[in-house]
């Protein structure tokens, strides 16, 4: 009798852990579009500095790679939230994805640029494109198709970019598209001497970074939601404050970028995520969205308007 009391309190236990594991909501997940590195730094400081928890979320972001399909997986339910482009949301709005919201932009000014060798002089995208050379980068891009109507005809020949700095590095005539935190602080630790022009220069200013999710969630979990970008904005100006203490974790996460680069990283993009005019880090403005709607119908990326109206939320 006694064991079998012993069995019955045993079986209680059980499922009382079982009960309260059930009840226990599974963690949100965050999908990135790249490794670990400045550009979501405040991302991940929400989570060093505990602002997920203090606004009462769970939260495991998962890192990316190149052509990690962020926005896809979210429209699919695979993950919470996601980080994608500006571009990327008007895109899949045009195609019928409806169920999509943006909720905060890290980058005001869009880090994308092409990078050249000083040598050579120029003083403008203008200049770059309308000079002998070669010009590597990759040609779908949003971007290069703007690019295409503004500056036609090039005097640059173009050519696929395949990543890296190498065959930048070994021929002056050679200039390549960039992220102006990355990979003009890798030439610049080669020896080489560059100069860097922003596509932003040019007029063609998306958002960055941009933190979305399922139109759904907003609907049905507001609180959580506003809970989110709460904690994301405090990380991120945390992380524009001090740095070191997040570098540090992503450092670890990420060993393929040196703790220097991690430092000059986060320093070179302060001033495209904290302009002048921000009032607020991750705001955005409806002009803003229209511009980029407009251009993109512009270009031909997107074959028919696409209305802004409820493209993203102010929180």
């Amino acid at each position: 009798m006694r064991r079998l009391g012993i069995f019955v309190l045993a079986l209680l236990f059980s499922c009382q852990v079982l009960a309260q594991a059930a009840a226990s909501p599974a963690p949100l997940v965050l999908a990135l579009n790249w490794k670990p590195e400045p550009q979501f730094g405040g991302f991940y400081a929400a989570q060093v500095q505990g602002y997920y928890n203090d606004n009462g979320l769970d939260v495991d972001i998962i890192e990316g790679g190149s052509g990690t399909p962020t926005i896809q997986m979210l429209l699919a339910g695979r993950v919470d939230y996601a980080i994608v482009s500006a571009d990327e949301v008007i895109i899949a709005l045009a195609r019928g994805g409806s169920d999509i919201v943006a909720l905060f932009a890290t980058y005001q000014t869009n880090p994308q640029g092409i990078m050249t060798h000083a040598e050579r002089g120029f003083e403008s995208i203008d200049d770059v494109l309308h000079s002998e050379g070669v010009l590597l980068w990759q040609s779908g891009l949003p971007y290069a198709q703007f690019f295409k109507k503004q500056y036609s005809p090039f005097k640059v020949v173009t050519a696929p970019y395949l990543g890296g700095i190498g065959n930048f590095q070994n021929d002056v005539k050679v200039s390549q598209q960039c992220f102006v935190t990355s990979e003009p602080l890798t030439a610049a630790a080669a020896g080489l001497k560059v100069k860097t022009f922003l596509v932003a220069d040019s007029g063609y200013n998306p958002y960055t970074a941009v933190l979305v999710t399922q139109r759904q969630r907003w609907e049905k979990s507001p609180a959580e939601v506003k809970a989110m970008v709460a904690a994301v904005r405090s990380g991120w100006n945390n992380y524009l404050q001090d740095p070191a203490e997040t570098n540090k974790a992503m450092l670890a996460l990420n060993r393929a970028m040196s703790r220097e680069t991690f430092t000059q990283s986060a320093q070179a993009q302060r001033e495209l995520i904290k302009t002048p005019t921000t009032e607020r880090v991750g705001e955005m403005t409806q002009a803003r969205w229209q511009t980029l709607a407009d251009q993109l119908l512009d270009i031909k990326v997107v074959r028919q308007p696409v209305s802004v109206d409820k493209v993203f939320v102010d929180l």
